[in-house]
């Protein structure tokens, strides 16, 4: 047993995830899992550091400007936890690009994204976790296929995404919680899944979304 397993209770390095955006959330998300011992991150972004977004994306510094985003996480995240086998694409998004991974990250400021995503789970059964981020407001679900509403019907696909005012803070947060409802779904703890979890300002609540039995 490691020592972040001994230190932490529970073992999760037969895991795996891929994380679909290396900006705020993901970077949020991405050293979380690897600090809790994931086994496997694959880092996905076809974009390049703006100095504008480094308020939230604290991986990156002025200098990396203009850099990859997914190959410069992938780097400082491997030297944050060595022990972690840590890939990337520079690309977008596409069918087949998890690899086999257990869960999709998705951490993007897009709806197209979210929505192809979105509907790869639904044909494939692949669960993901969605976050978004607006100022001090966000939410984070948990999306299983054939166990909860996708992210359709939780109302993930009318959000606006990620706005360049959203604070830091906003971002740890829900990038976080991200982390943390994929590890719920690692260690079977499905009781997260199809709750919204909803971040407003200095509040946290939850709602619970029922299952179309026809859907």
């Amino acid at each position: 047993m490691s020592i972040k397993s001994e230190i932490q209770g529970f073992d999760i390095s037969s895991k795996s995830a891929v994380v679909v955006g290396c900006g705020g959330l993901g970077t949020n998300a991405a050293v979380h899992l690897a600090g809790a011992g994931i086994g496997r991150l694959l880092l996905v972004d076809y974009d390049t550091v703006e100095e504008r977004n480094l308020n939230r994306q604290f991986f990156y510094t002025p200098a990396d400007t203009g850099s990859e985003k997914a190959r410069l996480l992938a780097e400082r995240l491997r030297a944050y936890a060595p022990e972690i086998t840590i890939d990337c694409l520079t690309e977008k998004f596409k069918k087949g690009i998890d690899d086999g991974c257990d869960i999709i990250i998705i951490a993007v400021d897009n709806i197209k994204t979210r929505t192809e995503i979105n509907e790869y789970c639904k044909l494939t059964g692949k669960p993901c976790v969605n976050g978004s981020i607006n100022g001090f407001f966000g939410t984070a679900y948990l999306y299983i296929p054939g166990k909860t509403p996708d992210l359709e019907a939780a109302g993930c696909l009318n959000e606006t995404g990620i706005k360049n005012k959203s604070p830091s803070s906003t971002a740890a947060v829900i990038g976080a919680y991200e982390a943390k409802l994929a590890t719920d779904y690692y260690l079977g703890n499905y009781q997260s899944a199809g709750r919204l979890y909803i971040y407003d300002n200095n509040e946290i609540r939850s709602l619970v979304l029922r299952r179309d039995e026809n859907d």
